[in-house]
Order: structure tokens, then C-alpha cells, then sequence
């Protein structure tokens, strides 16, 4: 029978392990990440978590109930610029669009610098460059009425060209696809009678909304990272099978939730940032379970530092994603990030002589110098090292001893460089990657008209908890929760077994005030038959299924919207008045008292359902409080550590 609920979660430094059986006893392993392989770390963490349980892998595998997985693989083949060579077609004419990009090159929201002074950026390297770009005849008007019928011989030709090219991977964007996709379903049939096997990505089925360059760059990185993402992740539904896990392998998906590995293998784009996301969403449901409705998630790896909200239990979402300067449409809870990890490397400005933290990373390989792989530039690792916050001698429970020597030796050098002594240094470098968090925070939480002393901050990852004093201070919360002692450092894992199945269906469709309730019911009506289709398509039964509904409005006129979700899941009677109101409030909380224009025309844009399957959840077991002093097998061994207030050293 099956008895547990497994997260596992690939990190760029470590690859962790979350075992829950059903009285609610908890397994956590932390396995190094094998970036040659990383289905090796995985089921090396699956190793460590049996043996914990002292049972085999394969026990545990046939015992596992749920099963679900967080992978880096797409967002590591963009970063590495290790992706498929890709071929894009696309309308005749409109081949540039996507080495046009925007006027902002992908800078938004960077350095403003960056943004209006040319000289000083640059666009990034081309996904698919102009010589692997087919323009073909066929043509649809903004309403979704053919003009040009599609160029079948066109096609082919251009289908041919690419393949005698060498591409692995063909994307294919037409204009107004979103509103007629029958051009782009018969360009997928032509291209698989063509080319067999070839992997094949289509904008109407990934991103069916306007924005011509978003969903052009969407298919482009979808088809980027698809060959090499759903190698891995065939690999590893195959070696878990045969291992005797039975049940659907599910994949961490960014909007949220989870997919079965066949749909991730077919829209790999929606694993990008789905080890954060999954991070959020163990937030979200141990939230709910302690009555604590509104937090920050701050989430400290050994790459970077991710942040997310959740405000009266819902996660903040974007349906904007930027990746590598690209920019895409694509709904996601969001994250916000900074080169601030564990690994992040200490270095000093040239021009100016100033300490800096990251943006780069030391990685899993080598990693920080304590790690004793043959690392040589200090990290804020190595500065935690020094300082005696973290235990050299009980790193990853005692698996992993650190190198405090080392660790001295790097970071003393950047010391001297700098004229000040070991622990002034190390303290500094700690201090500045607490200062760039909590900047980040504000950010995140301002921005979109929250107070962060409204909140309580969820400090996990491996080095979270180490440092979520000072930046909670710093932002004047008070509380700050460590999620389930030693399940922090894999929170992100925890929160991948916790997550239910989600699919999110769009469709665009503007329309104007006065709101005319039956057009809205029809749309949302065909969203929620799509969103049933594809959980029934995962073997979910329809009485699992569970669907929730927004709306994508906006002054008339204005370019950016805000989203209003439905209160109720009943399609019959939408209370038109009532999303005036909704929108007021909605509008008002982003930009301001008053900002809202009383009695002006409202948009809808966009309509979405979110179509989810409640997941069986992991118990987690109420526990007593403990005496005011701990007993003494609790306590550790006392150790040294610096205090940066007091400039001093005490035990």
C-alpha cells in the first residue's frame, strides 16, 4: 500500500529530499547536485531518504504515493546557453520580431541606466538566429478572420531548409494564432509528416494571447529548452518506473501546482522558477494550517535569494516573465530574485575599491572554498563560516564537514586587500548580502501596495534561516517563522509534495463597459472545458476537479491590467456592478487612494480559469510546546560567534 509523499527539488548547489509517510514523520536529505547528470543527484537524494527510513530505494519508490519534482534542467539550459538549435516560422514579413524585441531591450525593472543610455547595454544573444527564421504566406486580421490562407508548399519548403539546417527543435508563431489557430495546427501536421520526431511547439497552445514578440519569444524558449528537458525528464519517469513507483510522476510548474511529466515534457517553459514557486506554495498551505494568512517567503539558496507574497492566502501572480533579458507572457506566482546566495561570490570593485556580493555564484562545482572541491574565491558561505553562524563540524546534519581553514584562508585575503581585519571582513560581506535582501523585499512587497509590516516572514533554504534576523529587522517585521526546524533548508521540496495539480487556461477577448454577463459566462464556460479536458487527460476524476475564475481588467485606454478573480466557481449570474467594485478596490490597493477614475469606461482583456485537482496532503502533526529550557540532549556543543553590534567574539 502507499504510504508516502515525496518532494524532491534540484537546486544549483544541492538536490533535496522531502519523505512524508502518513502519520506524518518526516525524512530530510540534502544530496549535492550532479549538473552532468542531474537525474544522478536525484536519485542519489531518494538513496539518502530510504536509508533514512532504512528501506531500500526501491521499497521506497513502490511506496511512494504521490511523487513530485522540481527541475532546474530548462532554466540551466538558458542560463549555460546549452539549448536545442532552434528553427522559428513565422508570418511572411515578420521574420525580425523577435531581434527587434522591445524598446526596453529586457531591461525592465533593472537599472534605469541600462535602459535609456544605449552604450551602456546591450540586447542578448539571439535565440534563434535570422538565418534559422522562415517567413511563410498566410495572414489573420485582428478579429480572427482569415485574410491569406496558409502556403502549404511554403511551409514545407521552409520546414526542409531548417532540417537540412541541422535544427532540433522547430517553433511556430503566426499572427493572430490566438484568434484562429487552424494555421498553426495544420503547420504542426505538415512539420511532423516532414520531419518525425522533431520537437514541435506551437504559440496558440503555449501562450494564446496578443503580444506579438512575447509569444514569439515564448515558442522560441519553450522549443530552446524542450529536447533537452524532456530527455531528462523521460529518463527520469522511466529509471522511478522501473524503480516501482507507479503512480503519474508530477512536475512543479510556475503558476503554482503541478503537471504530469508528459505535459511538462511537452511545455517545458512552465518549469522555469518552479523550484521558488514550489517554495511559496509549502508556505501557503503551512500558513493555513498556523491561521498566518499574509507572508513573506524568502527563500536563501546557495545561487540566490527568491522572495515571493502571499496576502489573505493567495500567492501574488505575474503573467510577465523575463528570462536572460527575454521577455514572455505566461502566468506564474511571483518570484522576485537577487544574486544573493549562499554561494555568491565576494569580490572588490576596481573602480571604486567597495566589498560587492554576486551576482556570480561558486555553484555546486566547485562551491564555496569550505567545501574543500577546489574553490578559491570567498562566498558569504565561507563568511558564515568564519563568523561561527553555521556549525563546520554538523553541515547537512554531520554528512558534510566544512573546511573552516579554508574558508579563513579566502576570506582573510579579501581582508587584506582591503586593510581591515578577518571577522570586520567577513561581517561585512554577511551585512551586505542581508542589506540587498531586505531591498529586495521592500520591493516586492511596496510595489504592489503592501506594508512588510503586515507580514510574517517564512525563512527557509539552506542559508534562509541564517539571516532573516537581520533583514527582518532591517524592514521592522517581527516575527519570523523557520517552517518545520531542519525542513527549511528543503522547504522547496516539502512544498512540491504539498501542491495540488493545476492547469491555468487563458483566452483574450476585450470587451467594453457596459459588460454583457452572457458573453463573459460563454468564455469562462469554454475555459473551464478545456481545464476539465486536460485533468481528465491526467486521469483525474471529475469530482476531484476544482476550478477557479478571473478576470484581467483595466481602464479603457491603458495598456497595463490588474486581475480580479471571481468569488464564486458558479458560472450562471457574473455580478457585473460587482466587478466595478472589485476592480476599484483591486486598482486602488496597486496605485493609491483615489487613483481609481469613478464612472470611466472598464476592459476586460483577458479571462482565465484555473483548473486544479486537490492533491492528497502530508499530515503535519501538532507538537507541544517544550519546557522554557531545552533538555539536555538537545543542546550542542557551544561555539564561537561573532557579534557584528558588539565587534566581538563570544560563545
Amino acid at each position: 500500500m502507499s504510504q508516502y509523499f515525496c518532494g524532491v527539488d534540484i537546486g544549483g548547489t544541492f538536490t533535496d529530499c522531502v519523505v512524508i509517510d502518513r502519520d506524518g514523520r518526516l525524512v530530510t536529505c540534502k544530496s549535492p547536485s550532479t549538473p552532468k547528470n542531474f537525474s544522478e543527484g536525484m536519485l542519489e537524494a531518494l538513496g539518502l531518504a530510504a536509508a533514512e527510513l532504512g528501506i531500500s530505494r526501491e521499497e521506497l519508490c513502490r511506496g511512494i504515493s504521490v511523487l513530485s519534482h522540481g527541475t532546474t534542467t530548462g532554466t540551466n539550459a538558458i542560463i549555460q546557453k546549452r539549448g536545442a538549435k532552434v528553427g522559428l516560422i513565422t508570418t511572411k514579413g515578420h521574420n525580425d520580431v523577435i531581434h527587434i524585441m522591445r524598446g526596453s531591450r529586457g531591461l525592465s525593472g533593472t537599472d534605469i541606466r541600462l535602459v535609456v543610455h544605449i552604450p551602456e547595454s546591450q540586447k542578448p544573444d539571439p535565440i534563434v538566429p535570422k538565418r534559422l527564421i522562415r517567413g511563410v504566406s498566410e495572414r489573420v486580421d485582428c478579429f480572427g478572420k482569415v485574410v491569406v490562407e496558409l502556403n502549404e508548399d511554403e511551409l514545407r519548403e521552409a520546414t526542409r531548409e531548417l532540417v537540412a539546417a541541422g535544427v532540433e527543435a522547430i517553433a511556430v508563431c503566426f499572427l493572430w494564432s490566438f484568434l484562429h489557430p487552424d494555421h498553426e495546427r495544420r503547420a504542426k501536421e505538415i512539420i511532423a509528416e516532414e520531419a518525425p520526431g522533431l520537437f514541435v511547439t506551437c504559440s496558440h497552445e503555449l501562450v494564446p494571447k496578443w503580444g506579438e514578440y512575447e509569444r514569439t519569444t515564448a515558442v522560441a524558449l519553450n522549443a530552446y529548452i524542450g529536447p533537452v528537458t524532456s530527455e531528462y525528464l523521460g529518463r527520469v519517469d522511466r529509471e522511478t518506473t522501473a524503480m516501482g513507483y507507479e503512480a503519474p510522476l508530477q512536475i512543479t510548474q510556475c503558476a503554482g501546482g503541478t503537471i504530469s511529466v508528459h505535459s511538462a515534457m511537452e511545455a517545458p517553459l512552465l518549469t522555469l522558477d518552479s523550484g521558488p514557486v514550489s517554495g511559496v506554495m509549502g508556505s501557503q498551505y503551512l500558513g493555513e494550517l498556523i491561521g498566518t494568512p499574509n507572508v513573506i517567503t524568502t527563500d536563501m539558496g546557495g545561487t540566490s535569494f527568491d522572495v515571493g507574497i502571499i496576502y489573505e492566502g493567495t500567492p501574488a501572480s505575474s503573467y510577465r516573465s523575463l528570462v536572460n533579458q527575454y521577455e514572455y507572457y505566461l502566468p506564474k506566482v511571483d518570484i522576485q530574485t537577487v544574486g544573493s546566495g549562499g554561494g555568491s561570490i565576494v569580490w572588490i570593485d576596481e573602480v571604486t575599491g567597495t566589498l560587492r556580493v554576486g551576482p556570480e555564484s561558486a555553484g555546486a562545482d566547485p562551491g564555496p572554498v569550505c567545501y574543500g572541491r577546489g574553490g578559491t574565491r570567498a562566498t558569504v558561505t565561507d563568511a558564515d563560516v568564519v563568523l561561527g553562524y553555521l556549525d563546520a563540524e554538523n553541515f547537512a546534519g554531520g554528512r558534510m564537514p566544512l573546511d573552516r581553514t579554508g574558508a579563513e584562508r579566502a576570506v582573510r585575503a579579501i581582508a587584506e586587500q582591503l586593510g581591515i581585519d578577518l571577522y570586520a571582513c567577513a561581517s561585512g560581506i554577511a551585512q551586505i548580502a542581508e542589506f540587498q535582501m531586505a531591498d529586495l523585499i521592500r520591493k516586492t512587497t511596496i510595489q504592489k501596495g503592501f506594508d512588510p509590516r503586515d507580514f510574517v516572514i517564512f525563512a527557509f533554504g539552506g542559508a534562509g534561516p541564517v539571516h532573516a534576523g537581520v533583514f527582518a529587522r532591517e524592514l521592522g517585521i517581527e516575527r519570523v517563522i523557520v517552517p518545520q526546524r531542519e525542513t527549511a533548508s528543503v522547504w522547496c521540496a516539502f512544498g512540491a509534495a504539498a501542491s495540488d495539480m493545476l492547469h491555468v487556461d487563458e483566452k483574450v477577448e476585450i470587451m467594453t463597459t457596459p459588460f454583457d454577463p452572457e458573453r463573459i459566462r460563454r468564455n469562462l464556460a469554454e475555459l473551464r472545458e478545456r481545464g476539465a479536458a486536460q485533468l481528465e487527460r491526467d486521469g483525474v476524476p471529475a469530482a476531484r476537479q476544482a476550478f477557479a475564475f478571473s478576470l484581467d481588467m483595466r481602464h479603457k485606454g491603458q495598456i497595463n491590467e490588474v486581475e480580479i478573480a471571481l468569488e464564486s466557481d458558479r458560472l450562471e449570474g457574473v455580478d457585473v456592478e460587482g466587478l466595478r467594485e472589485a476592480f476599484r478596490r483591486r486598482y486602488e490597493l496597486l496605485y493609491g487612494t483615489g487613483a481609481a477614475l469613478p464612472g470611466a469606461k472598464l476592459e476586460i482583456v483577458t479571462f482565465r480559469c484555473r483548473a486544479t485537482a486537490p492533491m492528497p496532503k502530508p499530515t503535519l502533526p501538532r507538537q507541544a510546546l517544550g519546557e522554557a529550557s531545552p533538555p539536555a540532549a538537545a543542546r550542542r556543543p557551544a561555539r564561537e560567534i561573532y557579534w557584528a553590534e558588539r565587534k566581538s567574539t563570544q560563545q
